[in-house]
């Protein structure tokens, strides 16, 4: 019972809060397109396949993996819908956007996707859709350096509501193949890190941080594709280290194309 509440609660609350401190103090201090690409960078979706792994097997963990690059397009939907929604008021953008979430994910669910190429061109389906409308249809330009004075109180207000998010995610996470992919990438870093951007700077920074998150994005599905085929190959610590490296030369890839995206 410890054993499971430290591991399946206590530190992904702990990593993920210092994960969206991290993420909107970097965007706050170096602009919302590098922020964006940091955020994107596999964090929960390591600690919550790492214990599903643990927990059920590889076999399991890679049937699971296999919906994620398609949840990860219903996410990109999410952080479209609370951008353009932000622009009324912060309660419309999270209701709105988290019932759109709900609805597509219902509809992942019962399409009971177990094709990892299909799932990838959900993925490409949806970033493709979310990033043009953000960059060409409601030209979204990326923000610079915002002046903010850190507290300790701000910091801890800012860990509360991704590790809360992040602990609920990763406690339903281990539910079944389908349903452990679907909550292993929950938009909990992105939920937190939406409603610090719109509380704190308003809608316009919201929109460029959605933007840069959406444009960041490969990183995670390229980890999701690569423990996929790693973990049955290669076993759960080998996978996870080699399916990170990955990921880093896709967000290296994704910061030398960064200058390109306005």
């Amino acid at each position: 019972m410890e054993y499971s509440l430290i591991y399946h609660t206590i530190i992904p609350f702990l990593l993920s809060a210092i994960v969206v401190i991290l993420i909107t103090i970097i965007a706050e201090k170096y602009g919302t397109k590098t922020g964006g690409v940091i955020g994107t960078l596999p964090s929960t979706i390591i600690i919550a396949f790492l214990f599903i792994a643990l927990d059920k097997g590889v076999q399991f963990t890679s049937e699971s993996v296999a919906v994620v690059p398609a949840e990860m397009g219903v996410n990109l939907i999410f952080l479209l819908l609370f951008a353009l929604l932000s622009q009324r008021n912060i309660t419309v953008a999270l209701t709105g956007s988290l019932f759109g979430w709900t609805i597509l994910t219902i509809l992942i669910y019962y399409t009971n996707l177990t094709s990892i190429v299909i799932s990838l061109v959900v993925f490409l389906i949806c970033f493709l859709l979310a990033f043009l409308i953000l960059d060409k249809k409601k030209k979204i330009t990326s923000q610079n350096t915002i002046k903010v004075h850190y507290t300790p109180l701000k910091l801890l207000g800012r860990s509360l509501i991704a590790g809360i998010v992040i602990a609920i995610a990763v406690t339903f996470s281990n539910v079944g193949v389908i349903l452990s992919g679907i909550f292993s990438v929950f938009p909990a870093i992105f939920l937190s890190t939406m409603l610090i951007s719109s509380r704190e700077h308003g809608p316009q920074f919201t929109g460029a941080m959605a933007k840069g998150m959406i444009y960041g994005s490969p990183s995670v599905v390229s980890y999701a594709v690569g423990i996929y085929f790693l973990y049955p190959l290669s076993g759960i610590f080998v996978g996870t280290i080699v399916a990170f490296l990955l990921a880093l030369v896709v967000t290296l890839v994704l910061f030398i194309f960064l200058k390109k995206i306005r």
